[in-house]
């Protein structure tokens, strides 16, 4: 019998403390970047033949992991097709997670998935039960591609007669994984994303379907395949996303409506029909949700407009999802909390369920933690910029669109002096990163604090 541990067990136990699932996908997340950066700094991944350099390899390698679209040199001007194919894998391995990616890796290559691995997998894919989760991770996986595949068959419509058999396709198959992780990348050249396309109702609508597929979540889709449209049936998260959704597409569609229809430089051009105009409206407020493609100019919107799109794009797409931002549900928690002290109600609640507290305790401190972030990024922009007299809106949409992982851009990301640009980079990376980790962070420790087993004497405060 052994009265003491042997190093290796004190080894794999100090392991166990201080590598904690949120860190590990923290690192994984890292790695991925750097490896990115490597590739697209090599020589043959730029078409002049030259590297582009560390700094801008970086800026576009965070940007593709972290589906957030904002680059400082376009795409498709810019890369070979080895350094465009980089471009890609790195949004697919971003927007669905790279733990899911490791375990179809660790699967081919017959490796078993250990109890820990299955604990890294349950959190990135934000799931509440070990159970299934490896054929999970090969569903979602498959029904990402084949999600793809219809949206590159519908691009190809357009994209093949235009561009040719070899760029047509090359073209819809991107576009398809660059829209579906909500990622915003484009291959079309001159930092103009879509804005050849706002006659084209196919394009639009196809891209937009692919945004809110992957912006809903893998588990609204499952139970979607499901249930079909028994509404009934869902769970309490599926309600709350689909019915939050929906109210921020509307609402952001009518709002861009009213407030850009006179507008000649967005939806007042005259050559865009009244039909083309809600389509293109429709298309904005999908791409605020965390896409970053555009059929408008972002720099000739309104400031009412660019304040909508600030609002839109903080709450994001939704968990589990290819999006970012601090995600539909929770803003459905904060607005369900504020509903329910003003009836004087002592719980959360709707569609006939209570919320744990500790719920409503995560979704309120995501919120204030993520405004912090927002606004000190906003801060060291505007100091960084002050020379260049940039508009404050126009920062606070920039700061905004990389913690939420958008990729819009109402001053022009490749205009920024390099000072700013390398201070978005931390910032899309957090947003990537952060709300997902600080979310499981939260949850472990209120659930384990032994402090919570200690209760103060009670005393009021003034509020308000």
């Amino acid at each position: 019998m052994r009265l003491f541990p042997s190093h290796s067990e004190k080894r794999g136990s100090f392991f166990q403390r201080t590598i904690r699932p949120e860190r590990v996908m923290a690192l994984g997340f890292l790695c991925v970047i750097l490896i990115g950066t490597i590739l697209l700094a090599l020589p043959i991944a730029s078409i002049n033949g030259r590297s582009v350099g560390v700094h801008d390899a970086m800026f576009t390698a965070t940007s593709a992991v972290c589906v957030t679209g904002l680059v400082v040199l376009d795409t498709g001007d810019t890369y070979t097709l080895f350094g465009k194919l980089v471009i890609m894998v790195l949004i697919q391995i971003g927007g669905l997670g790279f733990m899911i990616f490791a375990t179809l890796v660790m699967i081919a290559l017959g490796r078993r998935i250990s109890l820990r691995n299955r604990v890294l997998i349950r959190e990135s894919m934000n799931m509440t039960s070990l159970g299934g989760l490896v054929r999970l991770s090969k569903w979602f996986s498959m029904l990402a591609l084949l999600i793809e595949l219809g949206g590159a068959l519908l691009l190809s419509l357009r994209f093949v007669p235009r561009f040719g058999w070899r760029d047509g396709l090359w073209y819809s198959v991107f576009h398809a994984v660059s829209a579906f992780c909500n990622a915003g990348f484009d291959l079309f050249g001159g930092f103009q994303s879509l804005a050849q396309f706002q006659h084209d109702p196919v394009v639009m609508l196809t891209i937009a379907a692919l945004i809110i597929c992957g912006g809903l979540g893998f588990s609204v889709i499952n139970e979607f395949l499901h249930f079909g449209f028994l509404f009934h049936k869902f769970s309490l998260h599926t309600k709350l996303v689909l019915v939050i959704t929906a109210s921020l597409l509307l609402l952001g569609m009518v709002a861009i409506l009213t407030l850009e229809w006179d507008n000649p430089a967005t939806l007042g051009d005259p050559s865009l029909g009244a039909g083309e105009r809600i389509i293109n409206a429709f298309f904005q407020s999908t791409t605020f949700r965390t896409a970053g493609f555009a059929t408008l100019n972002q720099t000739m919107l309104t400031d009412s407009s660019k304040l909508i799109g600030v609002i839109l794009m903080f709450i994001g797409a939704s968990p589990a999802s290819t999006g970012g931002g601090v995600k539909t549900t929770t803003l459905g928690v904060v607005l369900l909390l504020v509903l329910s002290v003003t009836r004087g109600r002592d719980t959360v609640g709707v569609f006939g369920k209570r919320l744990p507290p500790n719920t409503v305790k995560r979704a309120l401190t995501i919120v204030v933690i993520s405004l912090g972030i927002v606004l000190i990024c906003t801060s060291l922009l505007s100091i960084s910029e002050r020379r260049a007299n940039r508009d404050m809106l126009d920062l606070v949409f920039e700061a905004t669109s990389a913690f939420a992982t958008v990729g819009l851009s109402a001053t022009g990301t490749q205009t920024l002096n390099p000072l700013s640009q390398m201070l978005l980079v931390p910032i899309m990376y957090f947003g990537r990163v952060g709300p997902l980790t600080m979310a499981f962070a939260l949850a472990s420790r209120m659930e384990n604090n032994p402090k919570n087993r200690i209760h103060f004497p009670e005393e009021k405060i003034m509020i308000g």
